[in-house]
């Protein structure tokens, strides 16, 4: 299964808060906050995990411990910044890359002025982090970039995401895992997301 829609009275209650209007700015990034916490954690449900024994207060003790070094975050700027605060509070040792697109309002299309990844990305399972999933552009592009880096395994996470961006990373990389909260209806004329919750990157930097 590509694509996961997170299910939970808790998401249905957030999304709500989120979508509001009058939520402010403080409230409306601890919530992506804490929205990004479940969706790295349904991410991860196919994580290897490496035996290993440790010591007890009691007792030696044989488990298991996940490679966090395994992992890398890729959030798309600005608003998949907004993500990262509650993504290492679950995989604290992850890597972090950055990938600056702004979208042309003309065309639609996402345009990049920044690119930087961690070293060996290409080893490493890497999530990508944005809020919105709308036409899929910004996405595409970010996937694009990372395949030509070697990267194998990409998995998308977000908050809100259109049908058509969904299909548009499925039929162009049918590899990639989507996770996200909910599945809108659709986008408007100017590629927004009904009903959406407006532009994430504004209303979690207050820049409108």
């Amino acid at each position: 299964m590509k694509e996961v829609v997170l299910s939970h009275p808790l998401i249905t209650h957030k999304l709500a808060i989120l979508r509001d209007k009058k939520t402010g700015t403080k409230e409306f990034r601890e919530i992506i906050t804490e929205i990004a916490v479940l969706l790295c954690y349904e991410a991860t449900k196919d994580a290897k995990l490496k035996k290993v024994t440790i010591e007890t207060p009691l007792e030696k003790y044989s488990t298991y411990k996940l490679n966090e070094d395994d992992y890398a975050f890729v959030p798309i700027l600005r608003a998949g910044m907004s993500m990262v605060d509650g993504i290492i509070t679950v995989i604290p040792n992850a890597k972090i890359g950055h990938i600056g697109l702004y979208r042309n309002e003309e065309t639609l299309e996402p345009v990049e002025y920044y690119y930087k990844m961690p070293l060996n990305i290409k080893k490493r399972t890497v999530m990508i982090l944005d809020p919105m999933l709308a036409t899929g552009g910004s996405a595409l592009a970010t996937i694009k970039k990372l395949k030509h880096d070697g990267v194998k395994k990409i998995k998308f996470l977000c908050v809100i995401a259109a049908p058509v961006g969904i299909k548009a990373i499925q039929e162009t990389y049918p590899d990639v895992e989507i996770y996200c909260a909910n599945v809108d209806r659709k986008l408007n004329e100017i590629g927004y997301i009904l009903p959406g919750l407006g532009d994430a990157g504004d209303r979690v930097y207050g820049t409108k």
